[in-house]
């Protein structure tokens, strides 16, 4: 029996932050991958290897964790006063499923540098020696960032010494700037308060902030659900009943945020929520044997991300940190010494991150102007990646 030939797809895989991702111009998919669905689905799940029932990823481009399971849809951007539109897909392990209800904060630090070198950018907007601040149009949530980029002699500078948490080597720096992170369309904090009580089976009543910004996000103490804030992955992926106690807990809290309207609805929407706890300083050993001591940071946070702690931290949800930490009252907040600040600094399992927030309330509702932190990001590989025919 005959078999169609592979199809091969201009592609680059990229390292942004401490996520990596499979990255397109929109304009090289297949005609039928243009356009959002099950076909375009389809296509990234078998680009990826997903699903797979041996959590490996052998057979595609993934690396079977959160971090690295990431496609980027990029082109240039159809909005006034934006030089390129981000589309990020965060592709399932073990499920045949793509989530494009958030944004990949990480990998926004490499949607510049692509968007250049790709010629998606007016070559007018990009200085030969400086810094080219690219405006991003970010699809899935429809948000503005600003990627400010390094310039060497008309290229994009990808090597530096600027060297982060959770990133083995060290790189560029990249600056980014997410412009008004609270979702537009919702409340800051969709219930109307800074600390809620909710009722999870696995844990009892427990408090938690729950915030749009960054990404939604539910933060409880850590203390309440058994832990101390100094965890590694490890203390907690290789727990099977400690994974499905947080899934609970995220599942019942997407329903108190007004996220889904039944805790069924949870299997549907694995990126967004976020889950993380926080905890006061306490000085700890990262999973690199870094030593962390207390007194380098002002809050403990861990975070879950697609059912598993992360090995550092989304950008998104050090947006919610930043945001959270800078707003009297909540629990991030709390935890940080429960001062006026604008910018927090939380150590995680791979070290410690700054990330910078202003808030401030009009009427009754919070605002946020914007928020800071500082990446890292480069080419790893370019060329075309190869998957058998998805389309009939």
């Amino acid at each position: 029996m005959a078999h169609k030939p592979q199809i091969q797809i201009p592609a680059t895989y990229m390292r942004g932050g401490t996520s990596k991702g499979v990255f397109f111009k929109l304009a090289d998919l297949p005609e039928y991958a243009q356009q959002p669905g099950p076909e375009r689905d389809a296509l990234l799940l078998r680009v990826i290897g997903s699903p797979d029932p041996y959590g490996k990823h052998t057979d595609g481009m993934g690396g079977a964790t959160s971090s690295t399971s990431k496609t980027v849809i990029l082109s240039a951007s159809e909005h006034e006063g934006y030089d390129v539109d981000y589309l990020f897909g965060q592709v399932a392990i073990d499920k045949p499923f793509v989530d494009w209800s958030g944004n990949c904060g990480n990998l926004t630090a490499a949607v510049g540098a692509f968007a250049i070198s790709n010629g998606l950018v007016d070559p007018a907007r990009v200085p030969a020696n400086g810094i080219a601040e690219i405006r991003i149009w970010q699809v899935n949530i429809q948000k503005a960032i600003i990627a400010h980029v390094p310039m060497t002699d008309g290229n994009v500078q990808e090597t530096g010494d600027f060297e982060l948490d959770g990133v083995t080597f060290p790189a560029a720096e990249v600056k980014i700037e997410f412009i008004d992170p609270a979702d537009s369309e919702k409340a800051l904090f969709p219930t109307g308060n800074l600390v809620d009580t909710l009722s999870v089976p696995e844990f009892g009543s427990i408090e938690a902030t729950m915030i749009n910004a960054g990404i939604p996000t539910i933060f409880v103490n850590a203390k309440d659900i058994g832990y101390t804030g100094t965890e590694l992955q490890d203390d907690i992926n290789s727990n099977a009943d400690a994974l499905a106690k947080f899934e609970s807990l995220r599942a019942h809290g997407a329903v108190k945020m007004g996220l889904i309207s039944d805790v069924g609805e949870a299997v549907s929407r694995q990126h967004t929520p976020k889950i993380a706890f926080v905890a006061p300083p306490c000085s700890y050993t990262a999973s690199s044997n870094k030593q962390i001591a207390a007194e380098e940071i002002d809050v403990l946070v861990r975070a879950m991300s697609m059912g598993k702690l992360h090995h550092a931290m989304m950008g998104t949800a050090a947006v919610a940190i930043g945001t959270a930490a800078s707003i009297r009252g909540t629990l991030v907040n709390q935890a940080a010494g429960g001062t006026d600040r604008e910018s927090v600094v939380f150590g995680h399992p791979s070290g410690t991150l700054k990330v910078g927030a202003k808030a401030t309330k009009q009427g009754e509702q919070w605002e946020v102007e914007k928020a800071i932190m500082s990446r890292s990001a480069r080419v790893l590989m370019h060329g075309f990646v190869h998957i058998p025919p998805v389309n009939g």
